[in-house]
């Protein structure tokens, strides 16, 4: 009788997937949600060795002009645009348009998500990463007009913070 490996059991971990994304070489953009905030890392895999190369999360949102008072709000969409666009540019800074492939893990694929506007903002600071322009949220739930009045100027104001 075969055992699977610990991690499939738990269900952390897709090996077949994470082997198929290992063999292409290219550098990796890993998007997680936790509890509270957004994390993006890029990571390249060395001798069975993952590096992280540049680490980002939406908490250093408040450090660039997230309101205090929103704080509960930095895994919504426009934080997840504003943090991909972060990481984006730290992107740029380190590994100068290499081309790099998305990782949600076994994160849901759903269309007009989080990771999406993780991942719009990731395409608007220039990283070359395969995508379908069809997957990203609206224009207008990342401007965040649906739920405040307001927060569009928010936006172009951290994302002119960000350089």
């Amino acid at each position: 009788m075969k055992i699977n490996l610990k991690r499939k059991r738990q269900g952390k971990t897709d090996y077949k997937a994470r082997m198929i994304m290992l063999k292409s070489g290219k550098l990796r953009v890993v998007i997680r949600k936790t509890n509270r905030y957004l994390d993006v890392q890029l990571i390249k895999s060395e001798e069975a060795k993952d590096k992280i190369i540049v680490s980002t999360s939406s908490k250093e949102l408040m450090k660039k002009g997230w309101p205090k008072n929103e704080e509960g709000s930095l895994k919504s969409i426009p934080a997840g645009y504003l943090t991909g666009y972060l990481a984006g540019k730290k992107i740029i800074e380190k590994e100068n348009k290499k081309p790099v492939i998305l990782d949600i893990g076994l994160g849901r694929n759903t269309k007009g998500s989080r990771v999406y506007s993780v991942l719009n903002g990731l395409v608007d600071a220039g990283v070359n990463i395969p995508h379908d322009k069809k997957v990203f949220p609206s224009k207008e739930k990342i401007e965040g007009e649906n739920v405040k009045k307001g927060l569009k100027d928010l936006i172009k104001k951290i994302k002119g913070e960000i350089k």
